[in-house]
Order: structure tokens, then sequence, then C-alpha cells
């Protein structure tokens, strides 16, 4: 869900002080996310599947080149939602970094990646988050691309991910992803690892519960934890729901565990964009609004079903400016 201040209470435990410190040590180049990767079991159905919600500009990478001998190819299939990148990555089962995570998680975002400037910045970044004991996971070069990434997820529920692409185009058009939603159990013990890479410190709040929440149609009375990153585009929101009742963030951490469990896309007509992707055969999984709606300041999304993306809900919102 994206910010909704009318809803939250929002919590004073984080100082902004702390947070704001540890903004300034971070390169420029993490003030945007630029894309994101998914490790897919079976890339046909996965490229079918975004294809028809919109992904552009869609190429088959082929095979990667392995950065370090031995490391099996994985086959790499690229596209753009605006500014957005979506990597899809069919490794070899034999790949045993892609395919643990295939094991713990299924199909699923794998690495949120940043996009660094040039080798210089992706090895005096390598070098600082080494020192500060997040080492390289796994590197792999697709599309003339050089794919870094660190070993983050244990504490930080998701794998950091440099990307050098010196032939890249500049990205152009609108933000058709307004943020990435995670899933986690906690948010204390991953907001305090994060900042000790350099990051601020998560801004923490409680969602309240509202009559007009749905979970399949049915009416939904709950309260959840969220927190959110602000200090990039997209931003990250994080969800730490109850498992009772039953909602859409904990239907993830029973099938996936934690992770990347939605993208945040805004719509002009929430009705119209609800049926066209009625008509790809994605439903309604849970929705619910924020503020007075209708008037300013407000706003309603919709959870879609859209697991056949690689193990992901799209959240299709519509907002009052």
């Amino acid at each position: 869900m994206p910010c909704r201040p009318a809803l939250w209470c929002v919590r004073l435990a984080l100082l902004a002080a702390s947070a704001s410190l540890a903004h300034a040590q971070l390169p420029a180049f993490y003030k945007e996310i630029a894309g994101a990767v998914w490790v897919v079991k079976d890339l046909p159905p996965v490229i079918e599947a975004w294809r028809g919600v919109g992904l552009a500009d869609i190429r088959d990478q082929g095979n990667s080149s392995p950065a370090a001998a031995g490391q099996p190819a994985t086959h790499c299939v690229t596209g753009r939602l605006g500014r957005f990148t979506v990597a899809l990555l069919q490794p070899d089962p034999a790949d045993a970094v892609f395919a643990d995570f295939l094991k713990r998680h299924g199909n699923g975002v794998f690495a949120i990646l940043h996009a660094v400037p040039d080798r210089a910045a992706l090895e005096s970044e390598t070098a600082r988050l080494g020192g500060l004991g997040a080492g390289v996971l796994r590197t792999l070069s697709a599309g003339g691309a050089q794919y870094t990434f660190f070993d983050t997820e244990t504490q930080g529920k998701y794998v950091l991910g440099l990307v050098y692409n010196p032939q890249a185009e500049a990205s152009t058009g609108p933000a058709q992803v307004t943020h990435l939603g995670l899933v986690i159990r906690q948010a204390a013990s991953v907001s305090a690892y994060w900042q000790r890479l350099g990051f601020p410190a998560m801004s923490l709040a409680d969602a309240g519960p509202r009559e007009d929440g749905r979970y399949h149609g049915r009416p939904l009375w709950f309260s959840f934890g969220v927190g959110w990153h602000s200090y990039s585009k997209p931003s990250l929101e994080w969800m730490i729901p109850p498992l009772d009742p039953s909602n859409c963030y904990a239907d993830f951490l029973r099938v996936h565990g934690e992770g990347v469990q939605h993208l945040g896309m805004p719509v002009d007509n929430l009705e119209s964009a609800i049926e066209r992707y009625a008509q790809l055969g994605y439903t309604p999984v849970q929705s619910g609004a924020w503020g007075n709606v209708g008037k300013p300041g407000s706003g309603r999304y919709s959870y879609m079903d859209t697991e056949a993306l690689g193990g992901i809900n799209i959240e299709l919102i519509h907002a009052i400016k």
C-alpha cells in the first residue's frame, strides 16, 4: 500500500537524526531503484504473463556469462515497466545460489537492483559493503550488464543487487512502479541491519482496521505493522502482518516466506484496471482504501492474484491528490 498519513499513528522509536546521518553515507545511486531480479523455474509462461500486463521492451539476453569459473549458465530475459527493469532468470538446477532460493521461496524476487555509473563505483561499493560484512553472494553477466549480488537476504530479507551496464539507455517515461512491498515477521532487527550498512532506519507505524477492507470479497477487519524506506524511488514498504485473520500478507509468508510480496502500480481508474486484469484471469485478493474516500489525500487499492508473474501480487492503486 502507498503511504497513508491519515491512517497511521507514527511511532517515534527511531530517531530522524540517525536516519539522516545513515542516508548521508550512501552513494547517490541508491536514490533510485533500477529494477528487480526474479528467479523462476520455467521462463516461458512467466514471460507471457508479464507480456499480458504490459511489460515492454522484452529482450531474450540468452545464457549468462559466468563471472567466476565453474558457475553454471543462467538464462536471462529482461523487460521494462516504464523506468523499472524486470530481469527474469531461469537458472541451471546445478546453480547452488539460485537453486537454494527456489527451494526456499519458489518463484520470486531474488534481488532489488540499483544501477552504478561505472566500474569504479561498483568496486568501491563492493569494498564498502564487504567491510561491513555483506560480501558478494553471486555475480553474472548477461546482455552486456554485470550483476553483483550481495549476501544480505538472511538479515535484510532481500538480496541487494548492483548492476553495471555501460550500454544501458537512459530510462524515460512515467514511473509505473511506485513502491516494492516486502512482507516480514518483525521489523526491528531488519531495520537495524540496513542501518549497519548505512541505510536509514525504517519509519514505522500501525495500520488500523477499516470497514471497507476486503479479503477475497469478504469483510476484513485487522491491524498490522508497516514500515517505509523512502530514500529511493520507487520506495520500499515493509508489511508486518498477523497470521490471523487471513490476509494476503500472511498468505505470502506461508507460501514464500519473507521477501518481496508486491509491486505498487498507479492506475487512473481502479475499476477499469481490475476488469482488465480479470480478463487475463487475475482476480482481486485483498482491497481497501485510505483517507476520506473521494476526497483529496485519499485513495483505494486492490491486490491482484498475479502469482503467475513470478510469485508476486500487483497492487493497483488509485490515489486522489
